[in-house]
């Protein structure tokens, strides 16, 4: 077998791979995605990289939109392909007719690929396990059109980009723009068609033997990433050995966790601080980058696991906290942003968003809330007292625009014409809406993120406390009047009685759909028992519960419909929130009935839970149906899993005022349940629950265990 390479230019453009239909996002439920921030690759269950999103993409574009391995002349049958992890996947294919004597496959390929930041490896092995001496051409095909992520989002359909013969010790090179991106061949290839992108190799296998080969893709922007990767094994969290009865639990957990781990970004900022601070981008592929909700909501559903994170986001998000005040990007003192974005971020003709982006309404109330939260889990107080200023500038934008509003309630309205019309977590132009389908119109303003604020507030009054700082009294009054003019303004009724109502409309009546945003009122001091308990009675209704958990929209309003992102879908954390709200608020059953609704969706994916999922529910069929083109794995849904097992045990601490509590709420459910290397005070934390419903709990020197 000669393998001399020959180099041969064909004329030709590289062959375009199929796309998915102009001005539609690709659909991306049965994708396989490996991920190590900021790189990340698409590809179909059989490996191939060939049209639609498929891709290698790093720091928002995409490196290679081609990558196919073919056999002249032989069809190749896959037979399986899935992750291995978060960052690897392998797939495994039958040569049909080669080589075989009996009906049993003979000759095999199988693809074992590994994604790390700016670089995917595949090893490609092709096995001969027949009788038969075989020869064949293999032909793998690379290409690329250097799309930007919205490109790809919006279903836009760039040309191809002719490669170029690269350096000695790489087969093909692309550049466009501040991208390069480089392959490699390990044999060089028997042919090199360079303009085509073709990589020819002439295998010669005898019995018994293999072949492999190694294609190792690089890319880089000139101006280095925006976001550069964690470091690999620095977590910023303990992670935990979970053992218990329901082995969904467990798998969710460790899925969840890989998961994790491969978001995990550092804010290259921190290092003039002497810091390398970490966050979690909020999800992959469309969103892996900085964005404040999620990346506060995520930090915050992890501190069972240690405050690393969430000092890490926290300072991330302080650096760049509002100073000024601009209605281009929607900034305004003390506000945090929405997002950050190497480029803006154009959609058609509707909407365009500058790289820093400040339009979110609940990313400064949650900023704060997170700063108090790590404090109670055992944040160190001098980096909480370091942080305290942006705190009070958080609480002065709080207070500020509740006074702008005229009503004293946190309101948001689009100023820019091409920004997002909805600015809470439910973010879609049409979520906001009354029960007979008609859309509410701005101001608005947002019953969860008066919670959040109210939250907020009394949580900043317990800093400003601690820490000597002069307000705390000012701020608990000004949670104790939100929480009077939210029950006077906010509570419509219907024929199953009175409610929240999604949001008060610009005209401040309110806009009365029944929602999922039930959940995220509860917990947080803004409503009494018996609103609470009506709120739990809601929530457990077969309308706003699927069984596999919690649908955004009641299935009874107009508009619902089980794939809208916002009217109707079942978003993980958004159900995981309600759980913990709901033992937080002392309704554990309502809480068990959700937390396994989300495990047996687990199940059905398995372990990763995207983004959202479809709203049908388990009365429709076995297991939920995909949401085409969710984010999976997104942050906040995979972090769900540490919050559903924090309410499970009833899990809290107050390493200032030296207690953790214990009290499990539906942990009967998974008992015996153990679990080891949780982190209160910065050391390690183990519970047990046996299953008599005794506990046994290992906590950090110090600290008092409260057990009921």
């Amino acid at each position: 077998m000669d393998s001399t390479v020959k180099t041969q230019d064909t004329g030709g453009p590289a062959t375009a791979p199929p796309r998915a239909a102009a001005g539609l996002q690709p659909f991306l439920h049965d994708a396989v995605l490996t991920l190590y921030a900021p790189s990340l690759v698409i590809s179909r269950a059989d490996g191939q990289l060939s049209g639609g999103g498929d891709g290698f993409y790093h720091g928002d574009r995409r490196a290679l939109s081609r990558l196919t391995v073919a056999a002249e002349g032989i069809a190749l049958a896959p037979v399986q392909g899935g992750l291995r992890g978060a960052d690897r996947a392998d797939f495994r294919a039958v040569l049909r007719g080669l080589g075989e004597t009996t009906p049993d496959p003979a000759v095999t390929v199988h693809r074992r690929r590994s994604t790390a930041p700016g670089r995917l490896e595949e090893v490609i092995e092709v096995t001969n396990a027949g009788s038969e001496h075989v020869r064949f051409r293999l032909t793998v095909t690379a290409g690329t059109d250097l799309a930007t992520m919205e490109q790809v989002k919006s279903g836009q359909t760039p040309q191809a980009v002719t490669p170029q013969a690269a350096d000695p010790g790489a087969a093909l090179s692309w550049t466009g723009g501040d991208l390069t991106v480089g392959l490699a061949c390990e044999p060089a290839p028997d042919t090199l068609q360079v303009p085509a992108g073709r990589l020819l190799y002439d295998i010669d296998l005898r019995p018994g033997t293999s072949w492999s080969a190694t294609l190792d893709c690089t890319a880089a922007h000139a101006d280095g990433d925006q976001f550069p990767a964690a470091p690999a094994g620095r977590l910023p969290w303990r992670t935990p050995a979970p053992r218990s009865a329901d082995r969904r639990l467990d798998r969710w957990l460790e899925q969840s966790l890989a998961d994790l781990d491969r978001l995990r970004l550092t804010d290259p900022e921190s290092s003039r601080e002497g810091r390398r601070d970490q966050f979690l981008a909020a999800g992959a592929p469309w969103f892996l980058t900085l964005f404040g909700r999620d990346s506060l909501w995520a930090a915050r559903m992890l501190l069972p696991l240690g405050t690393d994170l969430a000092a890490g986001t926290l300072r991330t998000l302080a650096r760049r906290q509002g100073a000024v005040t601009d209605p281009a990007t929607e900034e305004q003192p003390g506000k945090i942003l929405h997002e950050v974005r190497r480029d803006t971020l154009r959609i058609a003709d509707r909407l365009s968003l500058p790289p820093v982006y400040y339009g979110t309404v609940d990313a400064t109330p949650l900023w704060i809330t997170l700063l108090h939260d790590a404090w109670r889990w055992g944040l160190p107080p001098e980096e909480v007292e370091c942080l305290l200023p942006h705190a009070e500038s958080a609480l002065a934008w709080m207070r500020e625009q509740a006074d702008a509003s005229g009503d004293g309630f946190l309101k948001y309205v689009d100023h820019t014409g091409h920004g997002l019309s909805n600015q809470g977590w439910k973010d879609s132009e049409d979520s906001i809406r009354y029960r007979d389908g008609r859309l509410a119109d701005p101001p608005i303003a947002l019953c969860e993120v008066q919670a959040y604020a109210h939250e907020a507030a009394r949580a900043g009054a317990a800093l400003l406390r601690a820490f000597g700082r002069p307000g705390a009294d000012t701020w608990e009054e000004w949670a104790h009047r939100l929480a009077l003019r939210f029950r006077e303004r906010f509570w419509a009724e219907d024929g199953r009685g009175p409610y929240p109502a999604v949001a008060l409309d610009g005209d401040g009546r309110p806009a009365d759909a029944v929602t999922s945003g039930f959940g995220h009122l509860l917990g947080t001091g803004l409503l009494n028992g018996e609103e609470s308990a009506l709120l739990a009675a809601r929530l457990t209704g077969p309308d706003l519960d699927a069984g596999h958990g919690l649908r955004t929209l009641s299935s009874e309003a107009v508009g619902y419909n089980p794939y809208g992102y916002h009217t109707g879908s079942i978003w993980p954390h958004d159900t995981a929130v309600a759980v913990h709200g709901l033992v937080r608020a002392g309704f554990p059953d309502a809480a068990a009935s959700l937390a396994d609704g989300l495990l047996t969706a687990s199940a059905a994916f398995d372990a990763r839970l995207p983004e959202l999922f479809a709203g049908h529910g388990s009365r429709a069929g076995s297991g939920p149906a995909p949401y085409p083109a969710s984010c999976r794995p997104q942050a906040w849904a995979a972090a769900s899993s540490v919050l559903v097992l924090r309410a499970a045990l009833g899990l809290d601490a107050d390493v200032p005022g030296g207690t953790v509590t214990v009290t499990p709420a539906f942990a009967s459910s998974f008992t015996p349940l153990t679990v080891t290397g949780l982190q209160a005070g910065g050391e390690r934390l183990d519970v047990s629950v046996a299953a008599d419903g005794s506990v046994e709990v290992t906590a950090p020197e110090g600290l008092s265990v409260i057990t009921s």
